[in-house]
């Protein structure tokens, strides 16, 4: 189970944005991560659907993320938020990847960054979304 990163006075549903009903998905998750602090409402699962208001995918190496992301793309509706979650240097972790390698990859898919932050002590993530001037064109694909 994660300990939380606390320095923030947060926790960590707070910071992923979580409302009661939300529909969230963990993505290569290990099976002992858990959202500290989650709506007993929410509806978690751990495989990657088209129908989901917040997704965490973790990676823990850019061949990872250059992997999996067409299809975590693919499946992001347009008013959801995808938080990339990778290794945290300062939780002691080794890691190549970094929220500038992450942007460089998502940004042409049409995704941008939103917020960063520590999500436990082992976790950082960047919080992505669908420009608003793309919102209309991944609707129409789905």
């Amino acid at each position: 189970m994660p300990r939380d990163a606390g320095y923030s006075g947060r926790s960590m549903a707070q910071k992923l944005g979580l409302k009661d009903g939300s529909a969230v998905v963990l993505v290569d998750a290990t099976a002992r991560w858990t959202i500290a602090g989650a709506p007993t409402g929410i509806r978690m699962r751990r495989s990657l659907t088209k129908d989901f208001d917040i997704a965490v995918w973790f990676v823990r190496s850019l061949d990872d993320l250059r992997r999996g992301l067409e299809a975590v793309a693919a499946a992001t509706p347009p008013a959801a938020s995808v938080w990339v979650a990778w290794p945290r240097k300062a939780g002691g972790h080794e890691s190549d990847v970094t929220e500038q390698a992450i942007r460089a990859l998502v940004l042409p898919l049409g995704l941008v960054d939103v917020k960063v932050a520590a999500l436990d002590s082992d976790w950082s993530g960047l919080k992505l979304v669908w420009r608003r001037s793309r919102r209309k064109e991944v609707a129409a694909r789905r």
